[in-house]
């Protein structure tokens, strides 16, 4: 089982699609749809033995905030005493708080980052590119082997430029792997009907050009490991038998929030009406996306409702998300399309199955 654990809220970065969001966000209707939880408190009051005895060798605790390294002693102290598997979402703006010895004991990274050094500062602050990038290579030039994904927002429709950009720095041994998100359908008052559309026109030519030369790159036997397409191609492939939604929330990947709460999902942690069971009681249940406008669905089966809390709470109007669905309906497609030439090269030796494998539920959302 995978398990998020909420370390802080704090953040020590104000980045455009989040805390500037945030600040605009005052009245989205759902204080009147939820119950939020108010005695939550700002930091972490789990008791390390709690944490202890619930976790098994074969979990994953993924460090979470806020920005987790915030609070690096108490990383530290969990590491010291918890058996299991560890993974963090970061910033890696603060990676250097973390002795080495410690950061070698967390198996996977996602770090957030949306592209080059003029994407990534202009939504996360000056400066941010090239330190995140610095201690990532010092990183690696202290012997760290884990997988560091490059997590990205993508908020302007430039996905093909943005992710060759990345995967240059996986050729040089930087990253492992990238995943991203399409800002979209997190916020209600950034809804612009028009602007949108021409965003999802210019995000699926995007994804067409990325497509094809990943493909390309697949017959000369080379697989970079974008998470969305490794992961719609393990369930179109038939490799993936689960049709819930792919980040396992609700089901294979719960949070610990600061209470010491299950929540089915780090965004909605301290929403009761997300509740899944607490640390004293363990799971109670599971919770999935139910709106039949996703079950009743053709692609339901893969795209498992792309997001609980998207489709939950609502916040755009019902065609903004029918726009947000044509992206998704559009990329699951077309890596179908793509599917048996791949399936093809894999029994003529080029690439093998194994290049696809991709660990479950421990981050990344798999569909944008």
């Amino acid at each position: 089982m995978h398990y998020h654990i909420i370390l802080t809220e704090t953040c020590n970065l104000k980045c455009k699609y989040c805390y500037e969001k945030s600040m605009q966000e005052f009245d989205n209707g759902l204080g009147e749809k939820w119950d939020y939880d108010e005695s939550t408190p700002f930091d972490s009051t789990i008791p390390l033995g709690k944490l202890k005895s619930f976790l098994k060798p074969d979990d994953t605790l993924i460090f979470y905030g806020g920005e987790p390294f915030v609070k690096s002693d108490r990383i530290k102290e969990i590491i010291d005493n918890v058996n299991c598997k560890f993974a963090i979402q970061t910033n890696g703006v603060l990676l250097k708080r973390l002795p080495i010895n410690y950061i070698k004991k967390i198996d996977k990274m996602l770090i957030s980052i949306d592209g080059d050094k003029a994407r990534t500062d202009s939504n996360r602050g000056n400066g941010v590119y090239d330190l995140v990038i610095k201690n990532l290579r010092e990183l690696r030039s202290s012997g760290y082997t884990g997988e560091i994904v490059a997590r990205m927002t993508v908020s302007a429709p430039d996905l093909f430029e943005q992710v060759r950009y990345l995967a240059d720095l996986i050729d040089q041994g930087i990253f492992s792997s990238i995943h991203w998100q399409i800002d979209a359908g997190f916020y209600k008052f950034d809804f612009d009907e028009e602007k949108f559309k021409k965003f999802v026109s210019m995000y699926n030519s995007s994804i067409d050009k990325l497509l094809r030369w990943w493909v390309e790159k697949i017959r000369d036997g080379k697989v970079y490991r974008l998470y969305p397409f490794i992961g719609i191609l393990n369930r179109l492939a038939g490799r993936d038998f689960e049709t819930g939604l792919p980040c396992g929330s609700g089901y294979r990947n719960f949070t610990f929030n600061t209470l010491g709460k299950l929540s089915a999902c780090p965004i909605m942690n301290s929403v009761k009406n997300f509740y899944c069971g607490s640390i004293d009681e363990g799971i109670k249940k599971d919770i999935h996306v139910t709106d039949e406008k996703c079950t009743k669905c053709n692609y339901f089966k893969i795209c498992g409702g792309r997001c609980l809390y998207w489709r939950d709470a609502k916040l755009w109007p019902p065609e903004g998300d029918e726009a947000i669905c044509t992206t998704i309906k559009f990329l699951i497609g077309s890596i179908s399309q793509h599917s048996k030439e791949i399936a093809k090269l894999e029994g003529e030796g080029v690439v093998r199955w194994e290049d696809f494998d991709y660990e479950k539920y421990f981050g990344p959302e798999i569909i944008p």
